[in-house]
């Protein structure tokens, strides 16, 4: 057995060396190779009845990465989205090796050939108006977790952020001058400007009263920095109040994307150009923007009716219409008054 060959060296590599020190993921990213690799290894080390430290390279065959893709979407009842988000964590890996071990470049081969799977397009959810404004009036404004609760609705709907954007946001972040925005730190390590409402810079001006630049914005109860799960469980409970008042929320899988997904509905309904939306939202191909130009049912019957075919009236045949003498008789004259004539309606000659 070559040291080569050990699989465990190389994904110390491939977790430090490459997705942090060369490629700088975020967390989230790294978070999300990691959780593949936590779940193909023990699956690995059962099928071929080895300890996970003594797994080789060629353990992790075409054959053992196909069964254990079946087994994500059967026993762990994993979406398609989620198994093909695995099976690229395991093809980063294998063109990670086959870059820097030319002896496995046919191992990355082979393992490059399982496809991606591919899934049905659910429809995009985002909410109307009035459910939006539903769902910033279910906080009790009057207490401290209210305030708090809606301050973050607020934000998520005037940036389109996403939760762990909010999540990770500072107080330093923040510009509270004649023409208030917000920097932003997006995936990529990308940092937009978006510009903030009024009300929104008021509500959080107030909020942060007596922060320091380096705190975070949103806290939770306890005073520390909110997660981007708590910030899950704050839209279900403001969405599960608003419900009572406006009963099509529950239809509705409501959380931080449909928020970020209606602001951007609603700002192309208010003629915001595509380009900008883009920008926006922090997308860096245009193709993702234009999904929601796609689903809004709003916008597309108003497009039909300004194609609809408009109906013709109905020509009155020549022998139905009046003669022409009725005609001159009903004609008003070019100076206002009725046209002369004796008592039987005719002036002879």
């Amino acid at each position: 057995m070559l040291k080569q060959d050990m699989l465990s060296p190389w994904i110390r590599r491939f977790l430090l060396e490459y997705l942090v020190g060369e490629r700088n993921f975020s967390p989230n990213t790294q978070a999300s190779y990691r959780d593949a690799l936590s779940l193909l290894l023990p699956f690995a080390a059962r099928e071929v009845s080895k300890p996970i430290d003594q797994l080789l390279i060629p353990d992790i065959s075409t054959d053992l990465v196909r069964q254990f893709l079946q087994h994500l979407e059967t026993k762990r009842n994993c979406s398609v989205s989620t198994r093909n988000q695995r099976l690229a964590s395991i093809h980063a890996l294998s063109r990670f090796i086959g870059t820097r071990s030319p002896e496995h470049l046919s191992w990355c081969t082979g393992l490059a050939t399982i496809p991606s799977k591919r899934g049905t397009k659910g429809t995009l959810c985002y909410l109307e108006k009035n459910e939006m404004d539903a769902l910033l009036a279910a906080p009790d404004r009057k207490s401290h977790q209210g305030a708090r609760d809606y301050s973050v609705l607020l934000f998520l709907y005037n940036s389109g952020a996403r939760a762990d954007e909010a999540a990770r946001l500072s107080v330093g972040d923040l510009e509270f001058g004649s023409s208030p925005a917000v920097r932003i730190l997006g995936k990529g390590n990308k940092v937009r400007l978006c510009p903030l409402w009024k009300s929104t810079a008021e509500v959080l001006k107030e909020m942060l009263a007596g922060r320091g630049i380096q705190d975070r914005v949103f806290l939770n109860r306890r005073g520390m920095p909110m997660t981007r799960f708590g910030m899950f469980s704050l839209v279900r409970r403001a969405t599960q109040a608003a419900a009572e008042h406006v009963p099509s929320l529950n239809s509705k899988d409501v959380g931080p994307y449909v928020i970020r997904h209606t602001t951007a509905v609603h700002l192309l309904r208010a003629g915001v150009d595509i380009n900008t939306i883009r920008a926006w939202l922090g997308h860096v191909s245009l193709d993702t923007t234009n999904i929601y130009a796609e689903v809004d049912l709003e916008m597309k019957a108003k497009a039909l009716g300004m194609c609809e075919v408009s109906r013709r009236k109905a020509r009155t045949p020549w022998h139905e219409k009046p003669g022409v003498m009725s005609f001159l008789k009903n004609l008003q004259r070019l100076d206002g008054r009725p046209p002369q004539g004796d008592a039987s309606g005719a002036d002879h000659p």
